[in-house]
């Protein structure tokens, strides 16, 4: 299972795909229009500068237009930091996400990891800090934490940037699923670029936006020799004409944003208080997305019954036992709670726990 990853539907037929954290809301019907309206521009190689995208992201965000690469997904975008930065050490969290360590590993970086602990909720905290040497070239935090879902205090956070700003210690953040949170303004980081050179933040259009098919991403530094290497050594034209013009429009649904919040948060309850209602432990939540664990083989159960969820016995870190599911639509979410209920019932029925 190492290269195992939600939403794989293309193998297995579902009828209901929750192992994929995307927004239940779906792709915004302005990005969609701006897709088709923009068909005939592929006959054009794309702007390999990404000129409009990059204007509208610093324009959204305040940031500088040269902090900015912009990928072919946040994957493209940390693999080509990995072959720019080459880090001979670094340290990842485990659980995390598995594309980090596949990342480093392209480029032969020896990687140590520090283990979070169930009985805390694997909360990273300010002990973390204790893990940092001056033997480290870089070091990856996912915030908020795939497929945990929680986040680092803000405090937390600030002073591991400082602490590896002192060792010189590349900081890499992944914000993916920042959007999703109640306060995403507080968790960011992108006010401490300025300050910090040492850190680099992810961000995609993935997620929030539903278009992972279409594979947008980007990332941001201050570190202007390290954007500079990146651009050296990745290809150009890594982003279609329809990815930067999807982008530039999604950029500007601040009212879709912001009704994606309200009603991912109000979904997340409904399934939180039914997996409590069913005696399943699960990880409190602040994304779009709830790791739960449980005796029950709910991948295979609830795959015989079109269902697809996230098992995450292959990260590391985690066993069998443990699994995710994305917060999807109220009428999506009745479905795989009525299920797991009837599996659940049956399964006392018959005396198997």
């Amino acid at each position: 299972m190492i290269n195992v990853h939600g939403g794989d539907i293309y193998n297995i037929k579902v009828k209901h795909d929750f192992s994929a954290n995307i927004n239940p809301l779906g792709i915004p019907s302005e990005v969609l229009e701006a897709i088709s309206t923009s068909l005939r521009d592929i006959v054009n190689y794309p702007d390999v500068n990404c000129s409009k995208l990059r204007n509208a992201l610093s324009s959204k965000l305040h940031i500088p237009q040269q902090y900015f690469y912009i990928g072919n997904g946040a994957a493209d975008a940390l693999f080509t930091l990995a072959l720019a930065k080459k880090p001979k050490t670094a340290l990842l969290v485990s659980p995390t996400f598995a594309e980090y360590e596949q990342a480093l590993k392209s480029v032969d970086c020896k990687i140590s990891y520090y283990e979070l602990q169930d009985s805390n909720g694997f909360a990273i905290t300010e002990d973390y800090i204790t893990a940092l040497s001056p033997n480290l070239d870089m070091i990856i935090l996912c915030n908020p934490n795939n497929p945990v879902g929680n986040t680092i205090s803000h405090e937390v956070v600030l002073h591991i940037l400082k602490r590896c700003f002192e060792l010189n210690i590349t900081v890499v953040v992944d914000e993916c699923f920042n959007d999703f949170l109640k306060n995403p303004e507080y968790h960011t980081l992108l006010e401490a670029l300025d300050r910090y050179n040492n850190l680099v933040i992810l961000q995609a259009f993935t997620k929030m936006y539903a278009m992972p098919g279409l594979r947008l991403g980007y990332l941001m530094t201050a570190n202007q020799q390290l954007i500079t290497k990146m651009q050296e050594v990745s290809q150009p034209w890594s982003v279609s004409t329809l990815a930067q013009v999807a982008g530039v429009v999604a950029v500007k649904q601040e009212d879709y944003v912001s009704k994606t919040r309200e009603y991912v948060e109000k979904e997340r309850e409904f399934l939180c208080k039914a997996l409590f209602d069913m005696g399943i432990r699960y990880f409190e939540p602040e994304a779009n997305y709830i790791l739960f664990y449980d005796a029950i083989d709910w991948y295979k159960e609830l795959l015989e019954e079109g269902i697809l969820i996230r098992d995450c016995s292959n990260y590391r870190g985690l066993s069998k036992g443990y699994y995710r599911i994305a917060v999807r639509t109220r009428e999506e979410n009745e479905v795989l709670i009525e299920v797991m209920r009837r599996i659940k019932s049956v399964r006392n029925y018959i005396g198997i726990s």
